[in-house]
């Protein structure tokens, strides 16, 4: 349940990303953020798999936390932060 709301949360993300970007460029800029997103998704995804399997035991904590939710909370958590420094935080503007 972990994970679909992980995935979900992504999906929403991914939407954002490109209603945002679609709006302030145009529509090749809207799928260009959702490359992005997707790639860091992966990268971090595979990352964080390696230091899930170096943190948790073999079956996980729980049947409902195991190595896939501990690797997915922490792409979320990266991924969370990328996305603020990416779409959320205005630039600013410099005059002169």
């Amino acid at each position: 349940m972990i994970i679909n709301a992980i995935f979900l949360l992504h999906i929403l993300a991914a939407l954002y990303a490109f209603t945002k970007r679609w709006q302030d460029a145009n529509v090749r800029e809207g799928f260009l953020g959702i490359i992005i997103l997707g790639l860091a998704f992966t990268i971090l995804w595979a990352i964080t798999g390696q230091a899930a399997r170096l943190i948790s035991p073999e079956g996980g904590y729980a049947s409902w936390f195991d190595r896939d939710t501990i690797s997915l909370l922490l792409v979320g958590i990266l991924d969370g932060v990328f996305f603020y420094f990416f779409f959320l935080k205005d630039k600013e503007k410099r005059v002169g």
